[in-house]
């Protein structure tokens, strides 16, 4: 089990961002892969007569990587930031669900949907004031 503090909690936040800014970088190294070059070249015959011809000519291109392996290489290392980020998240998920509900739900809306005490107060419901919600928070914090 992991230590409570609020860096742990940052890092999870960190580790959502990272999972979804990840994909993204791997959703344009594909297509990057993907690219269809087109060129046409103008040309004539070997043999008389010497007739102008163009040829329209299309493929994958590497354009902006000299070796094609480098995309792989770099899926790859996208792929293990991904694994590491979501070992993260699951670590603090795991340690959330030994929490009390009430506590969860304050962490959630305060740390994860980073809501204002007010607005955690207002979620809570029951008379809970945005001074009460905060002292219950922290007194967990320092007990942890």
């Amino acid at each position: 089990m992991i230590p409570l503090d609020k860096q742990i909690l940052e890092q999870y936040i960190d580790a959502c961002e990272l999972i979804k800014d990840t994909k993204e970088e791997i959703g344009k190294l594909r297509k990057r892969r993907r690219q269809i070059q087109k060129d046409s070249v103008k040309g004539s015959a070997q043999e008389f007569p010497y007739t102008l011809q163009t040829y329209h000519l299309e493929g994958l291109g590497y354009a902006t990587v000299k070796d094609p392996d480098e995309l792989d290489r770099m899926e790859e290392l996208l792929a293990e930031r991904i694994r590491n980020a979501e070992r993260i998240k699951r670590q603090v998920e795991t340690w959330l669900n030994t929490v009390a509900p009430r506590m969860q739900r304050i962490i959630r809306y305060r740390v994860f949907d980073d809501m204002t005490w007010a607005q955690v107060a207002v979620k809570m419901g029951r008379k809970a004031t945005a001074d009460s919600v905060r002292m219950e928070f922290e007194r967990f914090i320092l007990a942890a």
